[in-house]
């Protein structure tokens, strides 16, 4: 499992279906975003990133199922639509929050005893979400074989989600005190948003590289 073959495959597919994936995730974004400034003058300063997570965890079920199957059916050859995919997402959102707020937890509290016990979670439990979306696994049976496929392979997996994921971290640390105004915090949210996506098309690239499997069972 090469890092760098994974970031280039993913790439390529990223840039080649741009448009598709803006038009099919950016609505959930955008909305999200807005939602999130809006919190901000509703609850106190010290809830907001409570409240923040509670969104994450509403939304993000939403567009990183509707992408998973988006490439999932491109990878196969398949021209998707929009609405269909939505759909699927929409039926599947009830386990994806459960899946989404039991491996956040879980990443959490390894980060709160120490931040490589978090890391190291949150590798092992990178594959998660495609094994619920394509395999159609209870949450709990897919935290346990996204720890069994990432089995002996934590370090190539690290190294790619590292690579992917600590720039916008920084961009996000960086821009965070220059982007006050809301127009400005709402461009960062969706430019994060962006790399977001992206992360979820490396890591659909890494969990096929070892499982070797193009075809899904959907539920």
């Amino acid at each position: 499992m090469n890092p760098l073959d994974a970031l280039r495959d993913a790439w390529f597919f990223f840039r080649q279906n741009l448009l598709q994936i803006i038009l099919l995730c950016l609505p959930f974004l955008l909305l999200e975003a807005f939602l999130s400034l809006q919190l901000e003058n509703l609850v106190p300063a010290a809830k907001v990133p409570f409240y923040d997570m509670l969104l994450g965890l509403f939304f993000y079920p939403l567009y990183s199922a509707a992408l998973i199957l988006f490439i999932d059916a491109r990878s196969r050859g398949e021209q998707p639509g929009s609405g269909g995919l939505i759909a699927m997402s929409l039926s599947l959102w009830p386990r994806f929050v459960l899946l989404a707020g039991i491996g956040t937890l879980a990443i959490m509290l390894g980060a709160s005893l120490f931040i490589l016990p978090g890391l190291w979670l949150m590798v092992r439990l990178v594959f998660s979400d495609y094994l619920l979306v394509l395999r159609g696994l209870s949450p709990l049976q897919a935290l346990h074989e996204s720890l069994q496929l990432t089995h002996g392979h934590f370090w190539p997996i690290f190294t790619c989600v590292m690579l992917v994921m600590v720039p916008p971290w920084l961009v996000g640390f960086w821009a965070g005190d220059i982007a006050a105004e809301p127009a400005g915090r709402l461009l960062l949210d969706l430019l994060l948003g962006l790399f977001q996506l992206f992360t979820t098309v490396v890591v659909f690239r890494l969990y096929m590289l070892r499982t070797g499997d193009n075809t899904a069972s959907h539920p």
